[in-house]
């Protein structure tokens, strides 16, 4: 067996790291270094970046143990058959290249995967080492998100939630039937059971209390647990993969779910489809997926603007939704509750909350609108203020045409 050398791992790892979208390390409760007499902090070859809701930008080592591995999913580079390099981390390697990679000031954080190696208990125990001497020998404070083998032990789940901000437990598709056909080694129900497990014992783990009205975070994984599922390997349409979504979202807690576009990969299986979705395809998903979670839509709604179950790809969701709903618009800024406001093209949930907050002083006007939404030309076609009102303007059957952006452009609503 030829040795690798560390930087031939990590060159190897790293890259067969990079199918996994889920390292986003919003949400998390920073670890004090300073009190902990520690490195790192949450704050501030095998980097990725990721971005919190307050647009910083958080760099993580994303590598994996691994990508040696038992299973045969049809969609995996690393899967068994695949004719790919191999190489190994041990926990001692991957440790030493997350605080040295820290020192260097090029990483904040960790987001750690692995292949299955002689079982799931073994290898999620491989992975909880890692990160438990992370935090108590070398008193690590940054962000670590940390891979979940489905049907580890739970007590081995509890242990990985102790030492990370974050757990993943990836879903891969959006059909029980779809992963039974291409991951047959997998098992849905695994899954689903590791997410109720990771979600009471994060439950279990909030102390009593409120502060400022809200629950206090929980003890394990205080950034919560998030899931992956890959776009375009099945047949499975937008509105199916936004159900899944939806049912994840209500069931378990979960903090994201992240959508991935399937990747050719060589020597495919005659099972997966030849070429890859439109990447526009994943980014509509991200839009609707936004509006299930933080504008009042569900997903009958969310779809209704395309065609077949699919989202339009040339419109952003939601104004495809007001197209097909022009009577219920337009929407009074001065008075309409704030789930109306949320219907509106272009107006985000900050510019709303700006909105409720300066009509209690003046009542607003095309002008005022202008200054906090920088989508005013998409907007004007949908609301009343108090000097305008878009007459035949939001029936208009030219108006899509005129607010569909050029091709190259892309924003969230």
């Amino acid at each position: 067996m030829v040795q690798l050398s560390l930087q031939r791992k990590l060159a190897i790892l790293s890259d067969a790291a990079k199918y996994d979208a889920s390292c986003a390390s919003s949400g998390t409760t920073k670890r004090n270094s300073s009190k902990t007499g520690g490195i790192g902090s949450t704050e501030g070859s095998g980097i990725c970046h990721s971005y919190a809701p307050d647009g910083r930008c958080i760099s993580l080592l994303k590598i994996l143990l691994t990508n040696y591995c038992s299973y045969d999913c049809a969609y995996c580079i690393n899967r068994s058959s695949s004719n790919v390099q191999r190489a190994r981390f041990s926990v001692e390697e991957v440790v030493g290249l997350t605080l040295d990679f820290y020192r260097r000031n090029y990483i904040e954080g960790l987001f750690l995967s692995s292949g299955i190696i002689q079982s799931a208990d073994y290898t999620m125990e491989e992975m909880v080492r890692v990160v438990r001497t992370l935090r108590e020998t070398h008193r690590f404070a940054g962000y670590i998100h940390l891979k979940v083998i489905p049907n580890a032990s739970a007590d081995l789940l509890i242990e990985a939630g102790k030492w990370a901000d974050r757990l993943s437990t990836n879903i891969e598709l959006p059909t029980d039937a779809s992963l039974d056909l291409l991951a047959p080694e997998k098992r849905p129900g695994e899954i689903r059971t590791a997410m109720a497990k990771i979600n009471h014992a994060r439950t279990e783990s909030r102390p009593d209390g409120k502060v400022a009205g809200r629950r206090k975070p929980t003890r394990l994984a205080p950034a919560g647990q998030s899931t992956q599922m890959i776009v375009g390997a099945d047949g499975s349409n937008d509105a199916m993969v936004l159900q899944r979504s939806a049912s994840l979202y209500a069931g378990y807690g979960l903090k994201r779910v992240y959508y991935s576009a399937f990747s050719p990969i060589p020597d495919a299986s005659s099972r997966l489809p030849p070429a890859a979705p439109p990447l526009l395809r994943e980014h509509r998903l991200y839009q609707a997926d936004w509006l299930l979670r933080f504008y009042g839509f569900n997903v009958d709604e969310v779809v209704s603007g395309g065609t077949d179950g699919q989202l339009d790809l040339a419109v952003d969701p939601k104004l495809a939704w007001a197209l097909k709903n022009r009577g219920r618009f337009p929407v009074d800024v001065n008075r309409a509750p704030r789930e109306l406001l949320l219907r509106v093209p272009g107006l985000g949930v900050r510019v709303i909350d700006r909105i409720l907050t300066t009509r209690r002083e003046h009542r607003l006007t095309l002008a005022d609108l202008a200054r906090m939404s920088g989508a005013i030309d998409k907007v004007r076609a949908f609301v009343e203020a108090a000097d305008w009102t878009p007459g035949g303007l939001t029936d208009d059957a030219r108006l899509r045409a005129k607010l569909v952006p050029p091709p190259q452009q892309m924003e969230l609503f």
